[in-house]
């Protein structure tokens, strides 16, 4: 068989300005791919996740896997929202199904042309602290600790705090974790226009900082619609590239809203077989 090829976009996602967010590759399949041609893809993007969308089912929905460069993952909201973005602006219609292991996930356009994820949610229990986690992350103290699924979560006093992380990545990702995929560590927001914070570290998945992430806010919307009383809420994930979601706990499903800019798009040529 001769070369193949996969038509592939790149979107910053939770975010309505280019080069900010976290971006994501989205590949239209056409055909069903072996996984490890998938894996290999998405080492050669090298972007935090590559999603893989394959051909539309007798019902015009579509299956979805999400790779990071080492790993595939169950579940990824910005390569999701990435997705959203290109199957609406590529002329489907709102709502749109998509099937993926951790279940049905449903994309809606909102009015103003953001997209809405209905994600299942991440419950969390408090925890003490694996050993060595706190260390590694530099922090001296936290004011709880929690887990659930692949979620954990370390609150610290304020955002300052969550500013001044600065892990050991080598010693983080010895950590024993568990099913444990991404670390948040949060705080309530400094600014009268968001609720609370956080940066998302996840370096047993190959991921050292995540700029913006959807499993996270899973687990961190009952978290915090919990301790502050209000739903919905704003949020903003304040790493280096930054990114905002408005986010809604609707009882065992969270709602992640957000935009989304398309900056790349282009071929992959896959090598013959």
């Amino acid at each position: 068989m001769g070369t193949q090829s996969i038509r592939f976009q790149q979107v910053d996602a939770f975010t309505d300005v280019p080069f900010k967010g976290n971006p994501a590759a989205v590949c239209i399949m056409d055909y069903p791919l072996e996984a490890s041609q998938m894996q290999a893809i998405a080492l050669e993007m090298n972007l935090a996740e590559t999603a893989f969308l394959y051909p539309p089912d007798d019902q015009g929905e579509r299956r979805i896997r999400w790779f990071t460069p080492a790993i595939e993952v169950p579940l990824c909201g910005h390569a999701t929202l990435a997705s959203g973005h290109v199957l609406l602006a590529s002329g489907a219609v709102s709502p749109i199904v998509l099937h993926s292991a951790s279940g049905p996930l449903t994309v809606h356009r909102e009015a103003d042309g953001a997209v809405r994820l209905d994600f299942p949610v991440t419950a969390t229990a408090p925890v003490p602290p694996p050993p060595g986690l706190l260390e590694a992350l530099g922090i001296e103290h936290a004011e709880a600790v929690e887990t659930g699924g692949h979620v954990m979560i370390v609150q610290v006093s304020n955002q300052a705090g969550v500013q001044r992380v600065r892990p050991n990545f080598s010693n983080l990702a010895a950590v024993q974790v568990g099913e444990v995929l991404v670390l948040a560590v949060t705080a309530p927001a400094d600014s009268d226009d968001l609720d609370f914070v956080s940066r998302v570290f996840a370096p047993w998945a190959g991921i050292d900082e995540d700029p913006v992430t959807g499993l996270a806010h899973t687990a961190l919307t009952p978290y915090w619609v919990a301790r502050l009383g209000r739903n919905p809420l704003c949020a903003e994930q304040i790493s280096s590239r930054g990114g905002q979601l408005t986010v809604r706990l609707e009882g065992d499903r969270v709602h992640l809203i957000g935009y989304s800019v398309t900056v790349a798009e282009g071929t992959i040529l896959l090598p013959p077989t």
